[in-house]
């Protein structure tokens, strides 16, 4: 496991997840960023630039072009090492093994040599100083790159990798996470992790909104981000992807909620 150290941050730090190939959301949030005067050494992406949407390359090469530090994803890790799939390790066959074959070809097809060996350079985790706290940054967890955490997850998986992370970094105040594509803060011991959503599809919650977080010196925030996913869902339908994210562009809901915990399901988020 690759851990890079930014040293200490000074200022507000802008966390985000899953680009997702969506250019849009892409460009919108370093543009949120520029706005609050934020600098791309404090604009850190959890990984996942490409999946669900259209334009893999052109959203490499928006990050790329940024320079934020990134770290790497199961979906860098298999593109980089020139695997058939996300990695995500669905069971074959199920509906979200079956959607994942399409955006994944797509992306597999769109990304060159050149990026695929930046992909392979990223490191698996990183640390940094912000105030009085030390923060971590991983994908899905550090046992499993590829580790679905949620809100309702049991305590003890949260323990078994702040336990894992902890032996390899040290003291950690705070773990920011991705993958799951679900934003939230959840307070376990001493430590509080917090997964800082995606910016390139909506947590199925029924609204077309994707999610960020600012961190400063009062602690963690998860923001809207609202962008041309119209743009967006064109671009997806002009590619052929149109297996159903599309779709979740506008409704704000998965095709592949399997995924998902039954709390977390649209029936029960439009219930509650």
């Amino acid at each position: 496991m690759e851990l890079r150290d930014l040293g200490r941050l000074n200022g507000p730090v802008l966390l985000f997840g899953g680009p997702y190939s969506n250019l849009c959301a892409t460009q919108a949030v370093i543009a949120r960023g520029r706005a609050l005067g934020i600098a791309p050494e404090r604009m850190i992406c959890t990984g996942d630039l490409v999946a669900y949407c259209a334009q893999a390359a052109e959203t490499v090469a928006e990050i790329r072009a940024l320079g934020c530090p990134v770290v790497a994803g199961n979906c860098e890790k298999q593109l980089a090492q020139y695997q058939m799939n996300c990695g995500c390790g669905f069971e074959a066959g199920t509906e979200c093994d079956l959607l994942s074959r399409a955006w994944y070809a797509h992306a597999d097809a769109a990304i060159g040599a050149a990026d695929r060996r930046w992909m392979g350079a990223l490191p698996d985790m990183i640390v940094f100083r912000h105030h009085d706290r030390r923060c971590a940054v991983v994908h899905g967890g550090a046992t499993d790159i590829s580790r679905f955490l949620w809100p309702v997850s049991p305590e003890a998986e949260f323990e078994e990798e702040i336990s894992f992370i902890q032996s390899l970094a040290g003291r950690i105040d705070v773990i920011i996470s991705g993958h799951s594509g679900v934003p939230f803060q959840r307070r376990i011991g001493e430590t509080l992790w917090v997964n800082a959503g995606a910016i390139g599809m909506p947590p199925n919650d029924g609204r077309p909104e994707t999610r960020f977080a600012l961190l400063d010196r009062a602690g963690i925030v998860v923001h809207e981000l609202r962008y041309d996913h119209l743009a967006t869902r064109d671009a997806m339908r002009a590619a052929g992807l149109t297996q159903g994210y599309d779709g979740a562009l506008i409704d704000g809901y998965w095709p592949s909620e399997g995924v998902l915990p039954p709390a977390l399901r649209r029936a029960a988020v439009a219930s509650g």
